[in-house]
This record gives structure tokens, C-alpha cells and sequence, in this order.
């Protein structure tokens, strides 16, 4: 083919977030090729690409075709599900590639599948790139949060596209290299995770309201609207004003209303949870919203239990606290325990990547993170400017929650969110996420904790040792020993 006629990149994969993405690629003027194994999606992408404004998009129905209508060094994006198909993939389109081309995966994939696959296609002369994308289909159409980690010559090949596809905010494009090896996936899976606390506590602030409050959906759409316009601006808690607003076309009141309480899941939240597990880093807000998923999936055994505990007895509280509630004070009280308890989540998070980033040298820069996180992506949020700037006030910041600007909102905050807590709790609600939180913040802040007791008894049940707090070194003592002699001197004293 003449080069002129060869599109400047590729995509493989055309479900809705691949077609999405390259209809944004070729929007931005960048001419791109397409690829899919089944070839009527090949056609439905040619087709909305003629339809939304003869976009510069050709289709191929083979391998080998799509591979050779690309300009070299040739960058591919693909955008298929991760773990085989990826590495299926990868085998059917780097056949006919050439040393120096690139292979980008879109994808929500395992991080250290990233890192093997780079080292794979380094045996081959091909660059590789490991790129989060966050915005879901709108994003991917218009403008996402983009993440890529792996080769930085890759990243060069195509940051003209991804400065221009991604979402745009008053400080740049939302998109930066991330860092070396698997860094783009993991920072994409950390993401998700704290996405999966947010959401959790969204859902905690709305039943508190819907069954404390005793709030209409209409009442609690103009909260979430409001809210919008303040400290909690965000995309989630915009589209959450918009859910209450949606009536069911099937029958009377609104659609929530009839959404069956259990939650889905793809596994990113789970690898998050896993992850700081695995870095010894406290992420309780992220871990109680992967339970609660999990717990929202046993949907018979929950209806069976309340059915049980009501006939031994269980009294329903929620009638007995909406009964002195003033309304207006708990609507604010629930604004400032969302707040703190988001701040809580979003520090987890970022400790997660610093730990990760000092394990593996990724280097990573917090800051930019949280900007590239602005625009795009499902967190987006207005603090995270305010994140961004306490990052750079002090990179080496220990936790969000110690930055002067922050820990002083987290003081302002905490009596609502122990109010709202508390006031959960008496009426028998589940604030797992927010109970987190607070349990986080209450851990974190304390000079001295009762962890000498528990390592008082790995000391005596496993001579696991123990320091002092008066002198350096470690211990061990004959705890039982010590304790029935001590018994036998109080007995002779008596």
C-alpha cells in the first residue's frame, strides 16, 4: 500500500468500548485501521463510522490485512478480554509484525501478565504498552482517562493520539505515562478499587437517607443534585441524582426501586484487596465494599435469615430512629460522612500505589495521577485537584489524611460522620464502608494502640518476640511461667 493511504494506528476488538475508542481515535483526525475475529463487527463499526460523520476508519477481515494497513512503526491497540484472548490476540496480530512496532492493551488486565507479555514481545523486537482505560463507553467515546505503563518509546509513538483522544481539563489532556513495567494496569486496578469504595459509600449515604430519613427518590435526586453543585462534585454522585429521577416504563414509581440488591463484579476490586493484603496496606473501605458485593449476592440466604432473626425476636429499629430525626441536620450530617469517608478511600488507595511504586521503582507521581484522574474517568471528582495540589505541596506525603488542608476538613467533619454512624448503626442499617473509614481515621490518628496486648500474646503462644517502648531491642518472656508464680505469690500473701 502507498503510505499516504495507511491509517497512522490500529484497533482489535470491537465490542462497545473498542468500537467507542476508535471512533474517538478517528474523530481527532488520526486515520485507523480495524480489527475483529468476528467480522460483523467489523461492519457495524464501519457503518457508525460513516454515520457519525464519514470518520477516517477502515475495516479488515484478516490478521495479516489489518496488520499491513498500518503506518511503521506500526501501534495497536487492542481491546479484547484479558487473559487468553489477550495472548490469543497478540499471537494472530505479531505474526506479521516487525521490530519496533507496538502492541497496546486497553484492557482491565493483571498486571504481571503486562510484565511477562513485555518481556515476550521484547524477544520479538516489539514494543508493548499496558494502557488503563477508565470512562466506561461514553468515555471511550469522547474522552477517557488514559493510563499507559510499559515501554516509553511506545508511549512516544502515540502520545500525539492520546493527548488529543483523551478527556480534556483545565490543566491538560488526562493522560501521562505512568511508569515502567505492569505500572499503567496496576494504577487502572487501584483505581477500580477505590471506584468500588465509592460507590459502596454512595449506596450507604442513599439508604440512610431512604430509610433514617424517610427521603423520597424525587427528595433524594434534589439532594444528589445539590450535593453536585458543592464539595462531593462528581460523576458518581451526578449519575446517582439522575438514577432517582428514572421512572419504571413497566409499572408505577421509579426503576431503582425494582433493581434487584445484587451487585456484579469483574474481579479488579477483588485484585485491589488482594494487593494491599500482599503489601501489608490497610484498604478496610475498599475491602468492606468487595464484601458487601459479596454479601449482596446471597440474596436467598439474606431473605432467609431475616425471616429467622425476626421470629427469635429482632425488632426493626429503622421506625423507632426515623421517628426523632431532623431531617435537615442528618441531610447535612450524611454530605460530611460521604466526604470524610470518600477522603478515607481515595488515601487508601494512593498509599496502596506508593507502596507498589517503592516495591517495584515505578516512581510514580502521585500528582499527576490524581489530575489524570480529574476528567474521564468514574472517580472524577472535584477534590481530586485538591488531591493533586497536596501531592505537590509534599510528594512524600504519608497520607491524604495528614495534609494540613485535608486533616483539617477531616476534623471539621468527624462529629456528623459519628453521628451518622452511630445513628446508622441503633437503627439496625449497614454502613460497612463508612464504619471503615471511620475505624481507618480513628486507627491512623492514634499515638498508641492496643497492639502491645496482641503482641504480648504472639509472644507467649509463639515466642514471636516483642520491643519496648523504654529500650531498644527484642524480647521474650516466660509469660505463663511468670503468671502462676505470680498466682502462687498472691496465694501465699493471702
Amino acid at each position: 500500500m502507498e503510505a499516504s493511504t495507511l491509517s497512522r494506528i490500529g484497533l482489535a476488538g470491537l465490542a462497545v468500548m473498542g468500537q467507542n475508542l476508535a471512533l474517538n481515535i478517528a474523530e481527532k483526525g488520526f486515520p485507523i485501521s480495524v480489527y475483529n475475529r468476528t467480522t460483523s463487527k467489523v461492519d457495524e463499526t464501519l457503518d457508525r463510522a460513516h454515520r457519525e460523520g464519514h470518520l477516517p476508519l477502515s475495516g479488515h477481515y484478516a490478521p495479516r490485512d489489518f496488520v499491513l494497513s498500518i503506518q511503521r512503526p506500526r501501534s495497536i491497540v487492542i481491546l479484547v478480554k484479558a487473559g487468553a484472548p489477550v495472548d490469543q490476540t497478540i499471537a494472530a496480530l505479531s505474526e506479521h509484525m516487525e521490530a519496533g512496532d507496538c502492541i497496546i492493551d486497553g484492557g482491565n488486565e493483571w498486571y504481571e501478565n503486562t510484565e511477562r507479555r513485555i518481556v515476550e514481545a521484547s524477544g520479538k523486537g516489539i514494543l508493548y504498552l499496558g494502557m488503563g482505560v477508565s470512562g466506561g463507553e461514553e468515555g471511550a467515546r469522547h474522552g477517557p482517562s488514559l493510563m499507559p505503563g510499559g515501554s516509553y518509546q511506545a508511549y512516544q509513538n502515540i502520545e500525539d493520539i492520546v493527548k488529543k483522544v483523551a478527556a480534556q481539563v483545565d490543566d491538560g489532556p488526562c493522560v501521562t505515562y505512568i511508569g515502567e513495567g505492569g505500572s499503567g494496569n496496576f494504577v487502572k486496578m487501584v483505581h477500580n478499587g477505590i471506584e468500588y469504595g465509592d460507590m459502596q459509600l454512595i449506596s450507604e449515604a442513599y439508604d440512610v437517607l431512604k430509610n433514617v430519613g424517610g427521603l423520597s427518590n424525587s427528595e433524594l435526586s434534589d439532594i444528589f443534585g445539590e450535593w453536585n453543585r458543592g464539595e462531593l462534585e462528581s460523576f458518581l454522585i451526578e449519575i446517582t441524582a439522575d438514577i432517582f429521577k428514572v421512572k419504571d416504563e413497566h409499572g408505577d414509581g421509579e426503576l431503582v426501586d425494582k433493581i434487584l440488591d445484587k451487585t456484579g463484579m469483574k474481579g479488579t476490586g477483588k485484585w485491589t484487596v488482594q494487593q494491599a493484603a500482599e503489601l501489608s496496606v490497610a484498604a478496610p473501605t475498599i475491602a468492606a465494599s468487595l464484601d458487601c458485593r459479596y454479601l449482596s449476592g446471597l440474596k436467598e440466604e439474606r431473605e432467609a435469615a431475616a425471616g429467622v432473626l425476626s421470629e427469635a425476636g429482632l425488632k426493626d429499629e429503622v421506625e423507632f430512629a426515623r421517628s426523632g430525626v431532623d431531617k435537615k441536620r442528618l441531610i447535612d450530617d450524611v454530605r460530611q460522612a460521604l466526604y470524610a469517608s470518600k477522603i478515607c478511600s481515595y488515601a487508601q488507595g494512593m498509599n496502596l500505589l506508593r507502596a507498589k511504586s517503592v516495591e517495584k521503582g515505578w516512581n510514580l507521581n502521585f500528582g499527576e495521577l490524581a489530575r489524570i484522574w480529574k476528567g474521564g474517568c468514574i472517580i472524577r471528582a472535584v477534590f481530586l485537584d485538591r488531591i493533586k495540589k497536596a501531592y505537590q505541596r509534599n510528594p512524600n506525603l504519608a497520607s491524604l489524611i495528614v495534609d494540613p488542608e485535608f486533616a483539617r476538613e477531616m476534623v471539621q467533619r468527624q462529629a456528623a460522620w459519628r453521628r451518622v454512624v452511630g445513628l446508622a448503626i441503633s437503627a439496625g442499617i449497614s454502613t460497612p464502608g463508612m464504619c471503615a473509614s471511620l475505624a481507618y481515621f480513628d486507627t491512623y490518628r492514634r499515638a498508641r494502640l492496643p497492639a502491645n496486648l496482641v503482641q504480648a500474646q504472639r509472644d507467649l503462644f509463639g515466642a514471636h518476640t516483642y520491643e519496648r517502648i523504654d529500650r531498644p531491642g527484642s524480647f521474650h518472656t516466660e509469660w505463663t511461667k511468670l503468671a502462676r508464680k505470680s498466682d502462687a505469690g498472691f496465694a501465699t500473701l493471702k
